[in-house]
């Protein structure tokens, strides 16, 4: 599925008491591969950011006075996520404002135009129990250089928890089955059948890669006097 990494910086806290979207970033993986077919743009909020909110993002009034007004860019936006899992960390925040503002337009909720939101914060809190689980925490743990973030930035946080997002879920293209969800009775392959098939991807080995490889075995014969594991073949059962 194509999925959507998305982040939004607003004039303060509260859509309820007039605080508007100042800028959007999006970040498009596709079967796990950053594209660079990104989406960003400042918003004319036509007000001025709280004080602590300006503190945060930089972005002034009169920087943002020249900028397209949200009904400018919403269509652009909505063809850009249509259909996409979009991946947003603290989701309740960005999803107030942008249900604000699609409200303001006479449209549908944002999670109607998309397939699926995804919060990394709550999968954050899942895998790391007890832990920070801010952006610049997750940085941190997953060793993502966000050095250059002085402040936040739509785009720039987008990026960065799209590194991260790739790196927290970098163990869940495993074979693991849920068993309590087979039938008794049922064999692996018969579980195995019925499961679609996802989009995997295979890189086939290339000659240099393939000699390197017998080369390291030959290394490893010569250590163990005999044939490593990887060249004995598991003996044939006898009927």
């Amino acid at each position: 599925m194509r999925q959507i990494v998305l982040d939004t910086e607003t004039t303060g806290l509260n859509p309820r008491s007039g605080d508007r979207i100042i800028e959007v970033g999006c970040v498009e993986i596709v079967n796990r591969r950053l594209t660079g077919n990104n989406f960003h743009t400042y918003i004319n909020p036509e007000r001025d950011s709280e004080e602590g909110a300006l503190a945060v993002h930089g972005l002034t009034t009169e920087f943002l006075s020249d900028k397209p007004k949200f009904a400018d860019i919403a269509a652009e936006l909505l063809d850009y996520v249509r259909g996409a899992e979009i991946i947003i960390h603290n989701a309740p925040f960005d999803l107030a404002f942008l249900d604000a503002e699609f409200e303001r337009l006479g449209q549908p909720r944002f999670a109607q135009h998309v397939a699926l939101i995804s919060d990394t914060l709550v999968q954050a809190k899942e895998m790391h129990p007890g832990k920070r689980n801010s952006l610049d925490s997750l940085c941190d743990r997953y060793g993502i250089s966000n050095a250059h973030r002085t402040l936040h930035g739509a785009l720039l946080d987008a990026e960065l928890l799209a590194e991260v997002y790739l790196a927290m879920t970098r163990g869940q293209n495993s074979l693991t089955i849920d068993l309590g969800a087979i039938d008794q009775g049922a064999t692996v392959d018969t579980v195995l059948d019925g499961l679609p098939l996802g989009d995997i991807i295979v890189l086939k080995a290339i000659e240099d890669e393939l000699a390197e490889h017998e080369a390291l075995l030959d290394k490893l014969d010569k250590e163990v006097k005999g044939n490593c594991v990887w060249r004995t073949r598991p003996a044939e059962s006898v009927n």
